[in-house]
């Protein structure tokens, strides 16, 4: 993270809402450690043998790396109380290498992802955690296939499905807000129970600068969406102010 993006951090009020966050979990202790001793890492380090980075692929994405991606899985999985909820049915966007999957399946919820299958590695992480994940692509203004049920938790960590092709000019070009408002539209009404959520993280913009530029928030806000630092949580009724901490499972 940038010295730049840290003083901004600091004095825009994400360094206390940071703090929350961290509180509270200390207030509901989970051992990431006991759950990393579940995962075989010496397997899981093999994979990357067998599938090196490809040409151009940054270092930070070391998906392999169970060590890492275990304890920030499970931070993710408790600011959404999903350590002290009753069983849900969650779909989690862009699953990736499933250890987001992977903990809230240890958690006692069911646990589906959705991806493509682009990446090799990928395939093995997932595989190698047994972890169910539906293949497809999600595109601008293209609904999502039938997974023939509904969702409790809907996740998108990370987004990147809303950025589009780098043009010849190498501007970074994305989702307008109505390709937002159909995304959000086919989820609420495919894919949520009634009491179903959608939780959606963001990466910082080159810079270091928030994903909520002023249109967006605008516009997620509109949706009745609830902002807190990168991420943005929505009901399944429009009308609705979600909660990130939510016991509720609907009854099916």
């Amino acid at each position: 993270m940038r010295l730049s993006h840290k003083i901004r951090k600091l004095f825009s009020g994400q360094a206390l809402e940071s703090a929350w966050e961290h509180s509270v979990r200390l207030l509901h202790p989970v051992s990431a450690r006991k759950i990393l001793a579940t995962v075989d890492r010496e397997k899981m380090s093999k994979l990357r043998e067998q599938y090196p980075f490809r040409p151009g692929s940054p270092p930070i994405n070391r998906f392999e790396d169970a060590d890492y991606w275990v304890p920030v899985n499970v931070e993710r999985a408790q600011d959404l109380w999903l350590d002290r909820t009753p069983p849900l049915r969650i779909l989690d966007l862009g699953c990736g290498a499933g250890f987001f999957l992977y903990v809230c399946r240890l958690f006692g919820h069911d646990a589906l992802g959705l991806d493509t299958d682009d990446d090799p590695l990928f395939r093995g992480t997932t595989a190698l955690l047994k972890v169910q994940r539906f293949i497809t692509r999600i595109e601008p203004g293209v609904r999502l296939p039938d997974l023939e049920m509904k969702f409790d938790l809907v996740t998108g960590q990370r987004v990147c499905f809303h950025r589009l092709a780098v043009p010849a000019n190498g501007e970074q070009k994305e989702w307008s807000t109505a390709d937002w408002e159909f995304f959000i539209h086919d989820i609420r009404t495919c894919f949520l129970n009634p009491n179903g959520r959608l939780l959606l993280e963001f990466n910082p913009r080159e810079g270091g600068s928030s994903f909520f530029m002023p249109e967006l928030r605008a516009f997620f806000l509109s949706q009745g969406a609830r902002i807190f630092r990168s991420k943005a949580l929505l009901a399944a009724d429009p009308q609705q102010r979600p909660r990130f901490k939510e016991t509720k499972r609907t009854r099916r």
